[in-house]
């Protein structure tokens, strides 16, 4: 039976990494079909203020800069189609890819779907999430807590790298963690325990944020989980680092993935995957920056390896 279409590239997700190799591939003319998922723009539609995007001196705000991305893509010629990719089978020319009840075939694929936080799910979380004071991420909002008492949450390298750099800027940081020591390495464990800056609450769980939805994180109630005395932290952001949890799922039986689901790229490479004409980009094989700029960089490296490889094999 003749396929109806094949795409010469399929790209799935609409962060910067999607977007970007879909910019660069529409001005390459090669048509790209943008898959968009439940979140279309990703992560940086909920956060209010980006200030460490090159190119915006007073910042800008994520929704506008992706919403601007997808546009400028557009204009190239990018087609957009939202739906979800349920599984794929990459065996055989074209791939494929399982949407519901239709599949699109195609000679490249891009695959940007970005990771997703680990929460906590406690009350207020939620609700004060994305530019209210709750956020993932203290290199992208740190330094709007200038002066400010903040807690961190977690007990991991991530959480302690977190903790480190708020430093810069807060000036309180407590480090909410419910054992009596830290997961972190040593070295990073002793770097946190041992700042001035840094106040640890051991064997703590948090359990709610506090502050009005509409206004901003007033405080954090905790509870000690041996005593089980709760109190309530004065601070005014509240930075959940528990990990992330990539979105590599309907695509981790074709490709290799590490023992947490982040996307394995092939030697020498940071998106090429084992599979010819398949690249990942972004977050969901970036667990080390995790950065609006650097997943933008990856778009555009997957772009320009997958026109190349069109160029080698005749698409």
């Amino acid at each position: 039976m003749p396929y109806q279409t094949v795409e010469n590239v399929v790209i799935i997700g609409t962060g910067c990494a999607g977007l970007t190799a879909a910019v660069y591939t529409a001005r390459a003319n090669l048509r790209p079909l943008v898959i968009e998922g439940p979140l279309p723009g990703g992560q940086l539609t909920t956060t209010s203020e980006v200030e460490n995007f090159p190119g915006f001196p007073n910042g800008v705000d994520g929704f506008h800069l992706m919403d601007s991305l997808r546009k400028q893509a557009a204009r190239f010629g990018t087609r957009f189609e939202q739906t979800l990719v349920q599984s794929v089978d990459f065996s055989s020319m074209p791939r494929k890819l399982v949407c519901g009840d239709r599949t699109i075939f195609a000679k490249t694929v891009i695959i940007a779907t970005g990771a997703s936080p680990r929460m906590t799910g406690m009350p207020g979380e939620k609700e004060l999430y994305g530019g209210k004071g709750v956020t993932t991420c203290a290199t992208c909002d740190g330094a709007f807590y200038k002066k400010m008492d903040v807690a961190v949450i977690g007990g991991g390298d991530s959480a302690a790298e977190e903790a480190l750099f708020l430093t810069r800027f807060a000036s309180k940081v407590y480090f909410i963690h419910r054992r009596d020591s830290l997961r972190a390495s040593k070295i990073m464990s002793d770097r946190a325990t041992s700042h001035e800056k840094i106040h640890m609450v051991w064997d703590t769980a948090p359990l709610e944020v506090l502050g009005v939805p509409e206004g901003a994180v007033s405080g954090l109630k905790v509870k000690h989980v041996r005593t089980g005395v709760e109190s309530v932290l004065p601070v005014k952001g509240v930075f959940v680092a528990i990990g992330h949890v990539p979105n590599s799922g309907p695509f981790a039986s074709a490709l290799d993935v590490d023992k947490n689901g982040y996307f394995v790229p092939a030697h020498g490479s940071q998106v090429r995957t084992k599979v010819p004409g398949v690249y990942v980009a972004g977050d969901c094989a970036d667990h080390v920056y995790r950065q609006a700029i650097t997943a933008a960089g990856m778009g555009c490296q997957a772009a320009i390896d997958a026109e190349r490889w069109l160029a080698e094999h005749g698409g």
